[in-house]
């Protein structure tokens, strides 16, 4: 199928989308937290051409023993990557089930204003009831309080980030005055389990509002950028597409390749022998570098982009860098991301007015006449 070009992300955390991923992965255990990895990877992904890295998160380990189950702060990694890189998005995974909105919202901002406008947020949710006592909070018990939690907290931080208007700040010497008042605003949100006043504590992000990413039945689609969508095969994943509500799509791919080493068969059966591979319901690519190529291709004009999970980073992500990237780019079936832009402009997306700005444009508009 013919379509536009797809934009490409990738899901960096941990060794791989296996859980037993670290047991082929080329450095020691103990080097999988540390910075000079996270920065070799991220570097590895922006010179193959990857629009957006995202990274999971959670409060609770990713796995369990005898598996490799450490993990830092998806947003503490993402500032890292931010100030490492110059033209790749960044898109930590923040839940908000019992994430503090306001504290978020400011997380947020300052990364988008660390990468100059490449910042991305995938919301997701914490399901496991473990959670609540890491946090300090009563459980959310159900998808529907899951869901509430994420709509109200998706609602507050963008409202935070809409509180200081474009030209909040003015730095002035003359008059010894650092922000204009009349342009920062109070939320003032009320909804079923807590109250936000605010205004937020950093000035709005470079991109106004950063990329929400997050699947379409855990967040309202009107508060989404871009629509994460699953499905088994193309006709699921096409359906998926069409019902997301969202002006941008990125289906989730799982893939695993063949290497001169062992054929991706071989590699997946290696470590199934350890650990199951759990189905979640997303497509998976098992084979050669052209088969996903050309799965890829299909791919066009279902959706805006994908977001593929490496069975194992060091082993996939030199196959897709060598194999893969360079054929979709030379039949233009992708595209790179340009120097210079914000992720918004890598994907499409127009940079929002200020909704305070807005409303008082409209009210000097109404006074006029």
């Amino acid at each position: 199928m013919s379509g536009p070009a797809l934009r490409l992300a990738l899901e960096i955390d941990g060794d791989g989308a296996h859980p037993a991923a670290w047991r082929r992965a080329a450095h020691s255990p103990d080097h999988l937290l540390t910075p000079r990895r996270v920065a070799r990877i991220a570097a590895a992904a922006e010179n193959a051409g990857f629009t957006l890295l995202t990274l999971e998160d959670g409060a609770l380990p990713p796995g369990v023993t005898p598996d490799v189950v450490g993990r830092i702060g998806a947003v503490e990694r993402a500032a890292f990557i931010a100030a490492s890189t110059s033209v790749i998005g960044i898109a930590p995974v923040v839940p908000l089930t019992y994430a503090e909105p306001f504290h978020v919202s400011s997380q947020l901002a300052s990364l988008d204003h660390i990468s100059v406008g490449r910042a991305g947020w995938v919301v997701s949710e914490e399901t496991r009831p473990e959670a609540a006592p890491v946090w300090g909070r009563p459980l959310v018990d159900g998808a529907a309080a899951r869901a509430r939690e994420s709509r109200d907290g998706v609602e507050v931080v963008r409202a935070l980030w809409d509180s200081w208007e474009d030209d909040a700040v003015i730095r002035s010497v003359a008059t010894s005055r650092y922000l204009d008042r009349d342009r920062i605003h109070y939320v003032d949100f009320t909804g079923d389990t807590y109250a936000v006043k605010g205004p937020a504590i950093v000035p709005r992000p470079p991109q106004g509002q950063l990329v929400v990413l997050g699947r379409p039945d855990l967040v309202p689609a009107e508060q989404l950028d871009v629509a994460l969508v699953e499905g088994r095969n193309i006709a699921a994943v096409t359906s998926a597409a069409a019902a997301a509500g969202t002006s941008r799509t990125f289906a989730e791919i799982e893939v695993a390749l063949d290497t001169a080493e062992a054929t991706a068969d071989q590699r997946v059966a290696d470590l199934e022998r350890h650990t199951p591979w759990s189905d979640r319901g997303r497509l998976r690519h098992i084979g050669s570098a052209a088969g996903l190529v050309a799965l890829l291709g299909e791919l066009r004009g279902v959706v805006n982009g994908v977001r593929l999970h490496p069975l194992v980073l060091d082993e996939d992500l030199p196959e897709l860098t060598r194999l893969v990237l360079p054929h979709l780019f030379e039949r233009r079936h992708a595209v790179r991301p340009l120097p210079g832009t914000s992720l918004r402009t890598q994907l499409g997306l127009e940079r929002p007015a200020n909704r305070h700005a807005a409303d008082a444009a409209f009210e000097a508009l109404e006074e006029t006449r």
